[in-house]
């Protein structure tokens, strides 16, 4: 473990034992990575990727990461993780292995392959960690480039620290704002459209980010020909380069053989990231990968005798220890000695997290089987129980999957018997308590999550008028919020100067400066990536997406980084980022989309808030920033100008979370939407009681979570007919809010008559007041639709229309 000093005066002695220090680390890490490969290959494990041929550069990188940093990298950082002390020998093969305690393997307890990386930002009870006091790492993912948009987040972090200083707790997350963020990346991987958006954000923003590109010239088996223009990512970026006064990035080339080189390298790199505050990147050339890319290939189908020999006398372990001798820091003897120590140790190492994983595994394996032959006793189907249970016995290294189907095949022989009851409890509490170390923490399960904040209405005035244009309604909230939270801070395409499109921000940058309410470029990733890594270091980011359908420019890093954060690290980091954008019934393709089913399915672990109007927009802000979860907020385009009335309490209303608001009771049907469909509802509903058809119309309010007490089959219950009306595609959020009530609400033994979704068109919404007519569900439509249900049941009084 490097640790950090304060004086940098060192003796030869102490160089030497430095150096010494440093080449145990890498020649330890890159046994981890060939024990790792064979243990792959015997298959004790399923997948294995290794950092072997960057432990020489990493070391060198880990010299001048102190407490208060951040590292946002790339399933290749073992050797990084090992020297700023985060992962032990334990560690990496318990991740190996997949070991479920967290405690064993406190990556994620076996919820990502080895080779990702976390340290843990929260308490057990979900409350910070002093951030300042220990080294960092967000947790990695492994989708090439998606740890970039997060990393200037994590790096823009540092400056908001620096110019803003009055955040509550501030000392727990920065000291003064002279962290950096710390990224590393492949060099096939810098061909995706994130890492130039990422790095031309940080050059605009002139963040304290330092990326570190590990170059090997491959990517899987395609060459840097295929991937990069002149095959060389830092020439491509020389355009980038700061010069004078101007804004950009520093630029550093440096071979990753070079263990002198590298600490020279860093050391200026992370001075200049430190002090100038402004981003450097740092091109590690002439890499190697002595494995390959992974445990599942060879790099021989790929690459030629002259690069293969190349590769091993560049061998970056190699080179150091030449380097080694070279300058008497050891001899070659010296030197085989470490090695074969460290053999030895990582060997033990090995057996012992294998057994440790292995262990608790056997324990439940021989549990069951001791049950099975007892009620085999007994059975009449003795034979077929001995048999199922003799071939778990049989088995030496179970896996738990193994043990419960044994047991799930068993009960089926038990039908009518005594011991089914015993198996079948058995069965139950071992299926609740294994189930949840894989599925627990998609949402946050502390006291902060977004059911312990409950529903404060708005108050108003006496005789209070619907005379306020809903854009006024968000716009007084948000300065309510501003100057509640010093914390909280918003950022999108024109959000700023002109208080974004709708004027929802009017005034707002004005009042509050441009660092807390600030306009951005086009890239809607790296603004999502802002919001993530903003969160992950104590502050309450709101990233603006301008509409809805742009969303889908970012819906990679929503799904892959921020809807699976609480669950990868089993509620060991945190980012609770509000997402606001507006959307639905504008006009045109681009600006009218309601792509809801495609955003709920993806981002499962963002609540997902689809508000009817800008009073429950704002008590939806209210309620969040009083929670510690992520969510999107999609306010309606059409209400901005809509009239409410005008709130008392601005900053204190709150929206509940996962509870739906009935608007009008009814007899006849229950009719459900959300959004701006609502206001049709409205009127057909108002159109359709004209004729003896009373309507029951509930607003979903939140898709997710979606009606959590169960008040649409409370309704179903009185009405039995239910219609749900949705502006997104068929089959889309339809299908989901259906599926929700009818199997989850057990809605389906109230029905009378078949429940019926009714949805836009498959086609985009075409441009215009009759694109809009002829693409998504009308006045008309709502009102048919009802009618034909209540025909069905009815038709003496209500015969068919056609």
């Amino acid at each position: 473990m490097i640790k950090e000093k304060s004086n940098t005066t060192l003796t030869f002695e102490d160089f030497k034992t430095e150096v010494l220090n440093d080449y145990k680390i890498a020649a330890t890490s890159r046994e981890c990575s060939l024990l790792g490969r064979r243990e792959v290959l015997t298959g004790k494990a399923k997948f294995g990727i290794f950092g072997d041929g960057k432990e020489v550069p990493q070391i060198a990188m880990a010299k001048f990461f102190k407490n208060g940093d951040f590292r946002s990298g790339y399933y290749r950082d073992q050797t990084f993780m090992m020297a700023i002390g985060e992962l032990t020998l334990a560690n990496f093969f318990a991740g190996l292995y997949g070991n479920t305690d967290i405690k064993q393997e406190p990556m994620s307890a076996g919820r990502q392959m080895g080779g990702h990386f976390v340290t843990h930002s929260l308490n057990e009870d979900g409350s910070w960690k002093n951030l300042t006091k220990q080294k960092n790492s967000s947790s990695d993912i492994s989708p090439t480039a998606a740890q970039m948009p997060r990393l200037l987040g994590l790096a823009q972090a540092s400056k908001f620290y620096r110019e803003v200083t009055n955040i509550p707790n501030q000392k727990n997350f920065s000291y003064q704002g002279n962290e950096i963020a710390w990224g590393t990346i492949g060099n096939a991987s810098t061909s995706e459209g994130v890492f130039f958006e990422t790095i031309n954000a940080a050059g605009v923003l002139q963040v304290p980010m330092l990326i570190s590109i590990w170059d090997d010239e491959y990517g899987i088996s395609v060459h840097a020909r295929h991937q990069t223009t002149k095959e060389n990512i830092s020439e491509i970026l020389s355009g980038f380069q700061r010069e004078g006064d101007s804004n950009g990035i520093e630029i550093f080339t440096v071979k990753g053989w070079d263990y002198s080189d590298l600490i020279t390298t860093y050391e200026k790199a992370s001075k200049i990231a430190r002090e100038k505050h402004i981003p450097v990147l740092v091109h590690v050339q002439e890499l190697t990968q002595p494995q390959g890319h992974s445990s599942s290939g060879s790099h021989e189908r790929y690459k030629n005798t002259e690069r293969l020999n190349w590769e091993k006398e560049f061998d970056c372990l190699r080179q150091m220890r030449l380097w080694m001798i070279a300058i008497n820091i050891a001899s070659a003897e010296e030197l085989n000695e470490i090695d074969a120590e460290i053999k030895k140790e990582v060997l033990e190492a090995k057996k012992a997290a294998w057994n440790s994983f292995i262990a608790p595994i056997i324990a439940e394996k021989n549990e069951l089987v001791s049950l099975l032959e007892k009620i085999a006793v007994t059975s009449k189907n003795k034979e077929q129980i001995l048999k199922l249970s003799n071939a778990l016995k049989n088995i030496k290294d179970p896996l738990k999957k193994e043990i419960l189907v044994t047991a799930r095949k068993t009960l089926r022989l038990l039908v009518n018997e005594a011991g089914g009851t015993q198996l079948s409890l058995w069965i139950q509490k071992y299926t609740q308590k294994t189930q949840a170390i894989f599925s627990n923490n998609l949402y946050s399960e502390s006291k902060n999550n977004v059911f312990s904040v409950k529903e404060v209405p708005a108050i108003y005035p006496e005789n209070a008028r619907k005379d306020t244009d809903g854009r006024m309604i968000i716009r007084d909230n948000f300065d309510a919020l501003f100057a509640k939270y010093p914390e909280v801070l918003i950022f999108g395409e024109d959000s700023g100067n002109i208080g974004d499109v709708n004027q929802g921000l009017e005034g707002m940058q004005e009042k509050y400066g441009e660092t807390r309410v600030a306009d951005v470029g086009i890239r809607e990733a790296t603004i999502i990536g802002q919001g993530i890594g903003l969160a992950l270091r104590g502050l309450r980011p709101i990233a603006e997406i301008q509409y809805l359908d742009y969303l889908l420019y970012a819906i990679q890093i929503l799904s892959d980084d921020l809807a699976s954060l609480q669950y990868r690290t089993v509620g060991k980091q945190k980012a609770p980022l509000i997402i606001r954008t507006r959307g639905h019934r504008l006009e045109g393709i681009w600006h009218s989309g309601s792509p809801m089913g495609m955003i709920i399915n993806a981002i499962r672990g963002i609540h997902v808030l689809v508000p009817r109007n800008m009073t429950k927009a704002a008590g939806f802000y209210n309620t969040l920033l009083e929670c510690d979860e992520p969510a999107l907020v999609v306010e309606c385009l059409n209400g901005y100008r809509l009239k409410e009335k005008m709130p008392l309490n601005y900053g204190e209303f709150k929206t509940p979370i996962g509870v739906v608001e009935t608007i009008k009771e009814g007899t006849d049907i229950t009719l459900v939407s959300y959004g701006s469909t609502l206001r049709l509802v409205e009127q057909a509903a108002k159109e359709l009681s004209e004729i003896g058809i009373d309507c029951e119309i509930i607003d979903v309010q939140s898709l997710l979570p979606f009606d959590i007490n169960h008040d649409i089959a409370k309704s179903v219950q009185k009405t039995n007919r239910l219609l749900v009306i949705d502006e997104d595609v068929p089959g889309g959020a339809s299908a989901f809010i259906l599926q929700q009530i009818i199997e989850n609400q057990d809605a389906f033994k109230f029905l009378d008559s078949k429940p019926q979704t009714l949805s836009a068109k498959e086609h985009r919404p075409s441009y215009g007041t009759d694109g809009d007519y002829f693409s998504k569900p009308s006045i008309e439509d709502i009102y048919e639709k009802v009618y034909s249900i209540i025909s069905e049941v009815n038709p003496s009084q209500y015969p068919d229309l056609y």
